[in-house]
């Protein structure tokens, strides 16, 4: 048996606590496992990339596909705004062009034939009823009332005497002293000069009215637009009236602290157009001035020519500011008691049969309604039948839409809430 060696047994427990190699790889090389690793990624990034392919070549026909299906169903059902009919209102301006004329308007003729021997007022002279505009002279006017003057005496004369004389012969008569036919006879002498005398009166009469006729005087108030005449000038007893040549007007008067203004209504509000309707008057050289006026009288007859009714305006002007001649517009303040419905003048339709109107019914579909007009405002007219309150109306309808159409009525737009302060 042999003896173990000590040394033998420390190199043996040296090498049995000796560490174990380390194994060190290079920068570009790798382990088993991480190329296992990399290797299970790859079909993960493939099917990433993939999904991304699909995306960008779907997402677009997706897209496509729904702006087309929404294109589709607003065609298939029209987007329409639609408005309510409401309560016209009971009031409404009648605007009508007139034409300012005097109240009274007269021609001055004169009465009897002779010279002008004095003239006392020009145009634009305000004279009153009764103001001497000129004196003719006649004499032999003069002439005449002298010579009407004596043969009225002489046939006063002549009256009395045979008024005496039947008066003796009658008393004669009762004592039988004269015969009946000659007391008869005197009674008839002094009846026949009782008549020339009533004659000679009335010559005396005419004459003096004649006279008086050398006073050209004004019938009513007024302004003086024309004078025709001057002193010497030579006129004739009624002129020559209608003849453009020659009228022989000697001077024009108007009235003008009232004025008249004539109006053509329509047939239309000829019904609302009354006496007493308010009303009031512009003009062009005033701007922003108006002028109250009344509806005096009318023809109460419709012109068969204009179909219109023919209106007479009153307005009072005495501070002068209207003129006669001039153009002015009338605003008629029509009321009335039953007013209808009224809608804008963009939701008719004027088709062949007549106006209509597109309404949406319950079942959002049109229906087309041929409805009345009324009175015109403009933007916005009456409709007398056709509609009710709480109809749907489409406003802008197209031309090409028909009966029995679906539509889709678009929501009213919210207004934005008020952000001034108040007062």
């Amino acid at each position: 048996m042999s003896t173990p060696d000590p040394l033998q047994k420390d190199r043996d427990v040296s090498s049995s606590t000796k560490p174990a190699p380390v194994t060190r790889t290079a920068p570009g090389d790798t382990t088993p496992d991480t190329r296992s690793r990399r290797r299970s990624m790859w079909p993960i990034a493939l099917v990433g990339i993939a999904a991304a392919l699909l995306a960008i070549g779907i997402v677009p026909r997706l897209a496509a596909s729904t702006t087309l299906s929404q294109q589709v169903d607003a065609q298939r059902a029209p987007t329409v705004t639609a408005v309510t009919p409401r309560r016209a209102p009971a009031s409404q301006e009648l605007l009508l062009p007139g034409s300012v004329m005097p109240y009274a308007d007269a021609s001055i003729y004169a009465r009897t034939s002779g010279y002008i021997q004095h003239w006392y007022t020009d145009i634009g002279a305000k004279v009153k009823a009764g103001d001497t505009l000129a004196d003719i002279e006649t004499p032999e006017l003069d002439a005449q009332l002298k010579q009407a003057h004596a043969d009225e005496a002489a046939a006063q004369a002549n009256y009395d005497y045979a008024a005496s004389t039947a008066k003796r012969w009658q008393t004669m008569l009762q004592t039988q002293s004269v015969s009946q036919q000659d007391a008869e006879t005197k009674t008839s002498d002094m009846q026949a000069k009782r008549a020339a005398l009533e004659a000679a009166q009335a010559n005396v009469a005419r004459l003096t009215e004649l006279v008086s006729y050398e006073r050209v005087t004004a019938p009513f108030d007024g302004v003086v637009t024309t004078r025709n005449v001057d002193v010497g000038s030579l006129v004739t007893a009624g002129g020559s009236p209608g003849l453009a040549g020659n009228p022989g007007e000697l001077f024009h008067i108007e009235q003008t602290d009232k004025l008249r203004i004539f109006v053509n209504v329509p047939q239309d509000d000829s019904a609302d157009v009354t006496p007493g309707t308010q009303v009031y008057l512009t003009t062009q050289q005033y701007p922003g001035r108006q002028f109250p006026a009344t509806v005096a009288r009318s023809a109460d007859a419709i012109d068969p020519v204009s179909r219109t009714l023919r209106v007479e305006i009153d307005v009072d002007n005495h501070d002068g500011a209207l003129m006669p001649g001039a153009y002015a517009q009338a605003h008629l303040a029509l009321q009335t008691t039953h007013p209808a419905l009224d809608l804008p003048v963009s939701a008719l339709l004027f088709r062949p049969d007549g106006v209509t109107v597109a309404v949406v019914g319950s079942d959002d579909k049109v229906r087309l309604e041929p409805v009345t007009i009324g009175r015109d405002f403009g933007t916005y007219v009456e409709v007398a039948t056709g509609v009710a309150e709480g109809d749907r109306v489409i406003d802008n309808p197209g031309d090409a839409i028909v009966d029995g159409e679906a539509v889709r009525i678009a929501p009213a737009p919210v207004s934005a809430p008020a952000t001034g302060k108040q007062g």
